[in-house]
């Protein structure tokens, strides 16, 4: 009978080698860490929660509440685990993760269809059907072997901006312009101070409160010279960053017809223009104080943060030029990629693309059409993220409300609306999986 290859036992990796294994396939599940591990990996188990045990919130009218529930209709296995493994949390999803990891390594370990082998991949596969979900922290081998694959389409470091919701943006202290007028308007949103508002937050800025670094992050200290977090810049000089990226040349606030004393842009992330991120503000701040801190600026005042900042290592593909949205290569549809090194961000999100990733790859053995799950659903919508062309300067994302298809009418409720996503979505889904009749696949 034929295999399928599947390289990494964490999240994604399990998520995929149960989805194919379920529908009687035989896979071979590679993982190293009995001989080798990340600088961040303690346990030999698979399915190893590295950071925080928690798993997000829960309820359906949050975006991670609502991918969990997508999940659970896929039959998630890693939300099983979490279900048995459960520890009090408020309205978080929270596990003990040694129990988490022993009940993911134990239905692996019994399943019948998958076969463990404790050993390094050190080459990308080139015969069969292979899933590569090594994660973010990918050992040297095989992360050169990705490299001189695919070169400059491959990040090491993730220096990320945050992003926020195009609709939480204030238009009162904002507007439409490109520098000097080139180009699309549209594809930028300025968001202008005058010399108090720009004191009060640069004082805000130098002095806020950074994120600790993993150990493995302090010793790479040449990532940070490439990309300088804002607040480092700003401590420079009062006026480093007003003549960096929040320089106003070239601007014009129609409001005063003059140029503001400080502007931050702010750069379209889709092609929807419903997520803008904050060009230039890579930063380490704690996301606590990235929502405190920038939203000093008057049009991020009440800004929805879709996806906070961050600084630490984190090697992921330019997947928008490298893959599909089935999650495999475009110039080779039988190595499909999952987890973290895709660019989506966080544990279930991880998870998620590699229930997406086992199934496709199940399709593609079985001579059948992959599927794009519908758009409306989070794990669809982060389909076409991680593939999407127009997006130009690609960092992982997480699952949020602002990658969805908005509504005709603005809905200024919160919760309201994040019940709606949530019902159009599950909606769609269940119309979509009667559609395709997924279930008839399993064996």
């Amino acid at each position: 009978m034929s295999e399928i290859n599947v390289v990494g036992g964490g999240l994604a990796g399990c998520e995929a080698a149960y989805q194919i294994a379920k529908r009687g396939i035989k896979v071979n599940l590679f993982e190293c860490k009995k001989d080798k591990k990340s600088p961040a990996h303690k346990s030999d188990m698979l399915c190893e929660l590295v950071c925080s045990n928690s798993l997000k919130a829960k309820r359906l009218s949050n975006a991670s509440g609502l991918l969990k529930e997508e999940m659970r209709r896929l039959d998630s296995l890693l939300l099983k685990a979490a279900d048995k493994t459960e520890v009090p949390a408020g309205g978080a999803l929270a596990v003990d993760r040694d129990l988490f990891s022993r009940y993911v390594t134990d239905q692996i370990e019994n399943n019948e269809n998958i076969r463990i082998i404790y050993t390094e991949v050190k080459e990308l596969p080139c015969d069969g059907i292979s899933i590569i979900a090594t994660g973010p922290l990918t050992l040297n081998s095989l992360s050169e072997s990705i490299k001189s694959s695919f070169g400059e389409s491959l990040s090491f470091y993730d220096a990320a901006a945050p992003i926020v919701d195009a609709e939480s943006i204030d238009t009162e202290h904002s507007f439409f312009q490109s520098r000097y007028d080139k180009g699309d308007p549209t594809d930028y949103i300025n968001c202008s101070l005058d010399e108090e508002e720009y004191d009060l937050f640069y004082n805000e800025l130098v002095n806020a409160e950074r994120a600790q670094l993993h150990e493995f992050d302090k010793r790479d200290k040449k990532v940070y010279e490439g990309c300088m977090p804002v607040e480092i810049m700003a401590q420079r000089g009062k006026d480093t960053i007003r003549f960096g990226p929040m320089k106003p040349v070239g601007l014009t606030d129609p409001k005063t017809g003059k140029r503001p004393y400080a502007c931050l842009q702010l750069r379209k992330e889709n092609r929807e223009g419903s997520m803008y991120n904050l060009v230039g503000f890579q930063t380490n701040l704690k996301f606590s104080e990235q929502k405190r801190v920038f939203s000093l600026i008057p049009a991020l005042k009440n800004a929805d943060f879709l996806r906070y900042g961050v600084m630490h290592r984190n090697m992921f593909l330019d997947s928008p030029r490298l893959l599909t949205p089935y999650f495999s290569l475009k110039e080779n549809n039988k190595l499909f990629f999952a987890g973290q090194i895709t660019g989506v961000e966080g544990y279930m999100e991880s998870a998620s693309s590699g229930i997406v990733a086992g199934i496709n790859a199940f399709l593609t053995l079985t001579g059948r059409q992959n599927l794009l799950f519908p758009e409306f659903t989070m794990i669809g919508a982060l389909q076409r993220y991680v593939s999407d062309g127009s997006v130009k300067d690609f960092q992982p994302m997480g699952a949020n409300f602002g990658i969805l298809p908005k509504f005709d009418q603005k809905i200024k409720n919160k919760q309201l609306k994040g019940e709606m996503y949530s019902a159009r979505s599950l909606e769609s889904l269940d119309i979509f999986l009667k559609d395709v009749k997924l279930s008839e696949y399993n064996r």
